[in-house]
């Protein structure tokens, strides 16, 4: 693999003038990007700390941070770290990194680095600072201030004398590099001895890359609205946001399975050649962390058995029902007191005995989630739908306004919350407006509109998008004061409130560029994928995949012959991505984008190795999956996938 790497250290007379008249170093290390990863660590480091100490200087301390060009996660890795007693910072990176620490550090910073002429490669840095790569630092003499990008006219030899109230006279927006460069080397006492030396002219032949600059420029603004990181995946909405709800027909026969949420199956309750009824108990929750299953058709049981899960993969205990074509409701089903006449305890045990979990996909039951171990003051109503394709949700806004604002008046009043936020991006203004429209008397209940990006519906990402606050490491929502819902969950919550109706349907997109007519439809669960797929004219052409879910974090299907559950939001028929996988080329773009801040390229090298602790180290169980790192991959490697495994040895560890 050719070696794209941006700079190397300066040669050792370069070093032991640089050095002259300066000690208490602290070192700080870019670990070298766009080169095939390794986990060992690069010498560079360690053959300059050698240097200095055999010239006589003290060593203060040393870090080696992955991607320093990254101003967001360098700011948290540096604090504190610099250790008092430290005069001088020499950093060993390119130019970029250079202007990043020197940024940060608020002591002098040297480049103990000459940034090379990489060939107009770039990392993709979330940092206002900018290299030329023009192979002539000036970084040393200018307090890590560049003046070949910051200022607009590349002047090497001082201002110009064309400033206007600190702004450029080329660039009005643009604060006057020299300026910037005066400042800080007095603040630095440095500013004499800069003054008193010749500047070396600079040479216009050298490589611009400032196409790629803008490029940079243009993406960080999205990268980081709202919260760190995330992507733009192409929507592809418009192939069914405009279809309203239809009743998918009632199936024939219904395979539910026993395990449709968080934690542990349900117990049937059932026995084969049973009649049942619709809404009628079949799984008793077998946990705390468990959900009851109800029946979603009339008829009569004619096996437990098991059967293809779709999302685990595996079999998995099932009821297999034959309908009767009736759709008999069970007697249990019955309108419950109004709102205001049922207790907190009332509604929790409404939503647990009507099988509700987190419908956007997670499964987690809604009924401990209402009962937090500390207060909360805020509702979050996740009305993103930030996966691409999908538009479940956005129906359910339109078409059940009014239950929808039911459900969330309940889930408000249940944990004593002062306040419900209704949150849809902005690429459904038909939904804001009429959600706006149907709140606009509720003193408690405001709409949010999000700029769309994707993981937005993820609920730390949600949290501190809406609200600036940030969800510790490891912690739940509720350690934050908020509970976070789902648009379909409290449409389901409203109806076993005012009907009596467990959850035993659910509105389903199905959709995707090989779908022949993509619709959303009010479904049965446990009805068959294959007939959904059947009655919206099957699928066009050859090497499909199909999944439950979004292509984000939707479930590659093992089978089409696999029921609908109580979280499967969507079914897409897409291409299959036959995309060769390549080694990791260290491009730090998985960084860039993981709304959590982790570093998923480590997760994939460690899992190869099965190093386990170290995934765990770099605080893999933080991931949420929702696959931005593998949608930007370079190298088009399966993260997920490694980082599901690291997560499952990991428990298996303990």
């Amino acid at each position: 693999m050719e070696n794209y790497t941006k700079y190397k250290l300066k040669e050792s007379d370069e070093l032991a003038t640089l050095l002259s008249g300066k000690d208490n170093l602290f070192i700080v290390a870019c670990n070298k990007c766009f080169k095939e990863f390794e986990t060992v660590d690069e010498p560079d480091c360690g053959e300059f700390e050698k240097f200095a100490v055999e010239h006589g200087k003290t060593i203060t301390g040393s870090a080696k941070v992955d991607f320093l060009c990254n101003k967001i996660q360098t700011e948290k890795k540096l604090q504190d770290m610099i250790p008092e007693g430290t005069e001088n910072v020499f950093v060993i990176s390119c130019g970029l990194g250079i202007q990043t620490v020197a940024d940060l550090a608020g002591k002098p910073v040297y480049a103990a680095s000459n940034s090379l002429n990489y060939r107009g490669h770039h990392g993709m840095a979330l940092t206002k600072k900018s290299c030329d790569a023009c192979a002539q630092c000036y970084l040393n003499i200018t307090g890590g201030i560049c003046p070949i990008v910051d200022c607009s006219k590349s002047l090497v030899n001082g201002q110009c004398g064309g400033a206007k109230n600190g702004k450029c006279e080329v660039d009005g927006n643009k604060d006057c590099a020299w300026e910037k460069i005066y400042q800080r080397l007095e603040k630095q006492g440095r500013l004499e001895e800069f003054l008193n030396q010749p500047v070396q002219v600079r040479d216009y032949s050298k490589v611009n890359v400032k196409v790629i600059t803008e490029y940079v420029k243009s993406i960080r603004e999205d990268r980081l609205a709202g919260y760190y990181g995330g992507v733009h995946p192409s929507e592809r909405k418009e192939l069914s946001e405009h279809i309203a709800l239809e009743r998918f027909p009632d199936p024939q026969t219904v395979v539910i399975p026993l395990s449709q949420h968080a934690g542990a199956p349900a117990t049937p309750v059932v026995q084969v050649n049973d009649y049942v009824k619709v809404g009628q108990k079949i799984g008793e929750a077998a946990a705390f962390i468990s959900s009851p299953i109800h029946s979603s058709v009339s008829g009569t049981v004619l096996a437990i058995e098991p059967r293809l899960h779709p999302t685990r993969g595996c079999e998995m205990l099932s009821v297999v029902i034959q309908s009767d074509g009736k759709n008999t409701l069970h007697e249990s089903v019955k309108p419950n007191k109004d709102l205001d006449s049922l207790t907190p305890d009332e509604i929790i045990n409404i939503v647990r005995e009507s099988g509700i979990v987190g419908m956007g996909g997670a499964g987690f039951p809604t009924s401990v989630k209402l009962k937090p171990p500390k207060p909360i003051d805020t509702i979050l109503l996740n009305g993103c739908e930030c996966e691409p394709l999908l538009t479940a949700d956005h129906r359910v806004l339109l078409e059940f306004a009014d239950d929808v604002i039911f459900g969330l008046k309940a889930i408000i009043k249940t944990v004593g919350a002062e306040k419900g936020l209704i949150v849809i991006e902005d690429n459904k203004p038909d939904a804001i407006e009429l959600m706006e429209a149907k709140t606009a008397d509720c003193s408690n209940i405001e709409v949010v509109v999000a700029k769309t990006k994707y993981p937005q519906g993820a609920e730390k990402m949600l949290i501190k998008r809406v609200m600036g606050r940030q969800v510790p490491r490891g912690g739940l929502p509720a350690d934050v004061g908020v509970v976070v819902s789902n648009i379909s969950t409290v449409k389901a919550i409203s109806d076993a409130i005012q009907t009596g109706m467990p959850l035993v349907e659910r509105v389903v997109t199905v959709t995707g560029e090989k779908i022949k007519k993509p619709g959303n439809y009010i479904v049965k669960i446990g009805t068959s994928v294959r007939e959904l797929i059947d009655y919206c004219g099957g699928i066009t052409g050859d090497d499909v995949t199909i999944k439950m879910g979004g292509p984000m974090m939707g479930f590659a299907l093992p089978s089409i012959d696999v029921p609908i559950l109580k979280g499967s939001n969507g079914i897409i028929a897409i291409d299959t991505d036959h995309t060769e996988t390549l080694p990791c080329i260290k491009c730090g773009r998985c960084v860039d984008v993981c709304p959590m801040e982790l570093s998923p390229l480590y997760f994939a090298k460690y899992a190869d190795e099965q190093n386990w602790q170290g995934m765990l180290e770099k605080n893999v169980r933080d991931c949420v999956e929702c696959r931005c790192c593998e949608y930007i991959c370079s190298s088009k490697i399966p993260l997920v996938s490694k980082i599901k495994a690291g997560k499952k040895a990991i428990m298996e560890m303990k």
